[in-house]
């Protein structure tokens, strides 16, 4: 399992995932699931990817290998002119990588994978897609501004109760990082290190990118203080008269 975040602000678009992939309580390792691509001053994009690990680095690398050369191996996720027309050819090849494992006679279920796509091309706006298994997808907006994908339930409340559009880019990691370590200390498929990607709207080049590992001092004042917050405020609380 996983967890990744997808968020929506004025300013622009923050993403957040975790790097934990597991077959077992004695098979834990690493990985990525956090990929961007930029062309400076045309496009940004960032894609990150929750679910069967296989198809999530066939997805990445047929996307990767076609951008190396587009004239040859399209459709190009670098020469589409829209994000949308992005979001198609990511949910196409989706669609295709966990075709080919029915094709050849596996449990397609056991090979499906969630995608979150965020980004902007040229003059065109930010957007932000959340790709389904079966290659359709869904646009992030007023009512729906972040994504999640993964293990989504145990870091869900503090961002219903505390996401506001308005928010700053540091508000927003903070926000994501209580999300995570709630989702962490609750459930051992998701684990350290983490990595995050800004992007601010309009600049078409990649902002910050960051890796937060369990020595990280900054973490660990987050965890640590908010551990402590939540303490205080119980404490705070009026008790029950029995």
């Amino acid at each position: 399992m996983t967890y990744c975040v997808g968020m929506r602000l004025d300013r622009g678009l923050v993403f957040m995932s975790d790097t934990r992939t597991n077959g077992g309580v004695d098979n834990i390792s690493t990985f990525c699931k956090m990929h961007s691509w930029e062309v400076p001053g045309e496009r940004v994009l960032t894609l990150m990817s929750a679910g069967n690990l296989a198809t999530t680095q066939a997805v990445v690398s047929l996307l990767e290998e076609r951008g190396k050369a587009p004239s040859d191996r399209a459709p190009s996720i670098l020469e589409q002119p829209s994000m949308f027309q992005v979001a198609r050819t990511v949910a196409q090849t989706l669609r295709d990588v966990i075709s080919q494992h029915r094709e050849g006679g596996q449990q397609a279920q056991a090979f499906h994978a969630t995608l979150i796509l965020g980004g902007q091309i040229a003059d065109g706006p930010m957007r932000l897609f959340l790709i389904y298994p079966e290659g359709n997808f869904i646009e992030a907006g007023e009512d729906t501004p972040f994504f999640q994908i993964g293990e989504t339930k145990y870091g869900r409340p503090i961002l219903v109760r505390s996401y506001k559009k308005d928010m700053s880019f540091e508000q927003a990691v903070k926000l994501l990082l209580v999300s995570f370590d709630s989702t962490i200390k609750a459930n051992l498929s998701v684990g350290l290190p983490l990595d995050l990607q800004l992007y601010e709207e309009g600049t078409l080049h990649l902002g910050l990118r960051r890796r937060f590992d369990a020595e990280d001092p900054f973490y660990t004042t987050i965890s640590q203080g908010w551990g402590e917050a939540l303490t205080n405020a119980l404490d705070s609380l009026p008790d029950i008269t029995l």
